[in-house]
Parts: structure tokens; C-alpha cells; sequence
């Protein structure tokens, strides 16, 4: 949903895209159709600052849900709800990882994340974390994620919490990038465009395969793309990547 990438992007024109699908959406009463723009809605005003319009945002499908026993759907909306403050109690058992994170457990909410091959989501639990050094990777994640909004909400949470050495946000080399691309993901792009796999970028760059799939996942999402080939496409549109 675009307006849901752009929310996560911190781009502008959010909420015209998330209105109309809203709207089109809403008078179906169709389930499959209510709830992505419900929960991209939830998201949007959470990434704003605006948790307190996202319980009356989330409503209709919360309950639409609950009646048709759509657990996965429940456990999103609820999430969503705790996270902008809303406490209640879901009577039923709900699928995981979202019954991880409504358990507080986020270890387990973020390895189930990562299984599911969600970095965002995973992050997203990991910034739940009591120790320091979790959160701060949570923060560098959603940062190589290009999901610079839900990076400023964990880093002011650490501010909050005393810790002066939060880290800092993207360089200014990166916000030059006309992808917001940093350094090291334009280095790694260049290398997807050359047609080489995880593994062998991995072994070039001296990285580990799983610091590459991250970085690939967060490539294709500021470029917009779903495939490498899309993102080597876009690549060359807007000139991000180096020449070789």
C-alpha cells in the first residue's frame, strides 16, 4: 500500500492515499478489504505522534474481526492499539508473533518476526526491550530500514530512558542520496545489479549473509521495489549506484 510505505519512509502526502484506500474500503464489509487499510491507518498515526485517534481508527475492524474469529487480523489491530496505549484484554488465543508482543515477550516476538522474514516488525519488537544495547539495535535496523519515523520513536524513548550516546541518525551523505541509501547499501546495491547472490556480496564486502539480507530487504524498500531486478532498475533510473 503506498501510503503506508510512504508513512513508514516519513514521506509526505501520506494520508491521501490511506483516505481513499479507507474509503473504498470501508463500505464493503469485507474483512480482507477493511483491514489493510485500517492497519496501515493505526500505523500512519502511530509514526505521527497521533496514538490517541488510533483506537477510534482501528474500531470497525477490530470488531468486524473479533466477530468473524479472524485471529491473525485480531492480533495486528491489538498490537497496534497497545502500542498507541490502548489496554484491553483479547478473549482468545492468538497466533503468534502477536501474541508474543501482547505477552511482552519480545524476544519471542522478534524471532518469530525473522522467521516470517519481517526486519521491520522484528526491530519493532526489539525496541520493546529493557536493555540498552537491544534497543540500540532495534534503532540501527529501523535506520538501515529507511524507516526513519519509527527510528525517531526509539530513539526519543531512549533519550527518555537517560542514555546521552543514542546514536546518531543517518549521515548526511545518506540524506543526500536521492534513495536516502547509505553508503554501505549503495556499495551492496551495486553488487545486486551485477547479478550476484546474498552469499557472494557477503564474501566481497567481508560481511555476514545476514547483515547482507537485511540490507537487501531495506534497498527494496526505499527503492520500492519487490524484486533484486526491479531494485537494479531503479538503480539505474535514478543513478544511486556506484559505477563499477
Amino acid at each position: 500500500m503506498l501510503g503506508l510505505v510512504r508513512a513508514r519512509r516519513g514521506d509526505p502526502d501520506v494520508w491521501p492515499a490511506l483516505d481513499e484506500a479507507w474509503a473504498l474500503a470501508s463500505t464493503t464489509g469485507e474483512l480482507q478489504r477493511i483491514e489493510p487499510p485500517a492497519a496501515a491507518r493505526a500505523e500512519a498515526l502511530w509514526l505521527q505522534g497521533r496514538a490517541g485517534e488510533v483506537a477510534e481508527a482501528t474500531e470497525p475492524a477490530l470488531s468486524l474481526a473479533l466477530e468473524r474469529e479472524a485471529w491473525w487480523i485480531v492480533g495486528e489491530l491489538a498490537c497496534w492499539r497497545r502500542r498507541a496505549g490502548v489496554e484491553e484484554e483479547i478473549a482468545a488465543e492468538l497466533p503468534e508473533p502477536w501474541a508474543a508482543e501482547l505477552a511482552g515477550d519480545w524476544r519471542r516476538a522478534a524471532e518469530g518476526w525473522e522467521r516470517l522474514d519481517g526486519p521491520y516488525e522484528a526491530a519493532l519488537a526489539r525496541a520493546a526491550a529493557n536493555d540498552e544495547e537491544t534497543v540500540k539495535g532495534a534503532l540501527e535496523q529501523l535506520r538501515q530500514l529507511g524507516a526513519q519515523p519509527a527510528a525517531a520513536i526509539v530513539a526519543r524513548r531512549l533519550r527518555k530512558r537517560g542514555i546521552r550516546k543514542v546514536p546518531r541518525g543517518p549521515r548526511p551523505a545518506t540524506r543526500a542520496n536521492p534513495a536516502g541509501l547509505t553508503s554501505r547499501q549503495v556499495e551492496v546495491l551495486a553488487l545486486v545489479s551485477e547479478g550476484l547472490p546474498n552469499s557472494e556480496i557477503a564474501e566481497r564486502l567481508v560481511l555476514s549473509e545476514r547483515t547482507v539480507d537485511h540490507h537487501v530487504s531495506a534497498i527494496l524498500g526505499k527503492l520500492g521495489a519487490h524484486t533484486r531486478v526491479e531494485a537494479a532498475a531503479a538503480a539505474r533510473r535514478l543513478g544511486v549506484a556506484q559505477d563499477r
